[in-house]
């Protein structure tokens, strides 16, 4: 099953014409991948001050369907897999939410993607294996 997470679009969300600038969706991935871990009991600032470990996209690949629009209100879902040791696949989608209460897939799909971020070191940013507790989060999802 996703993780989703309500968005809404606002002004500094836009080019001047109300549509969502193409690089502020990667701002709504974002912010799903990162409330995922804290749905998870996890906090990013914790990992980095009590582990040493943060991660780091290594790599996105976006397609953009149709346009997000001002005061829009989204949702924006999150599956994790395992790809290695050290590293996390999510497969992402933005959708403009139909109805309150909804599922995601009711309204319509404006963005896909497929985000892989590593885990490393925050002193030598070298790949560092993924904690057990998040590989057992993506092995029982």
């Amino acid at each position: 099953m996703s993780f989703c997470w309500a968005e809404r679009v606002y002004w500094e969300d836009t080019d001047g014409g109300g549509v969502v600038y193409y690089a502020n969706y990667l701002k709504f991935l974002e912010r799903a991948r990162t409330e995922w871990l804290r749905a998870q009991g996890v906090s990013q600032r914790a990992l980095a001050e009590e582990r040493g470990i943060v991660f780091t996209v290594a790599s996105v690949e976006i397609s953009y369907r149709r346009p997000a629009r001002l005061d829009d209100d989204l949702l924006v879902t999150c599956e994790p897999t395992r790809t290695g040791g050290a590293s996390l696949l999510f497969e992402q989608r933005i959708y403009r939410r139909a109805v309150a209460d909804a599922p995601p897939e009711a309204g319509e799909l404006l963005a896909t993607a497929q985000v892989r971020v590593a885990c490393v070191d925050t002193r030598t940013l070298r790949p560092q294996r993924l904690p057990d507790f998040v590989v057992d989060v993506v092995t029982t999802a």
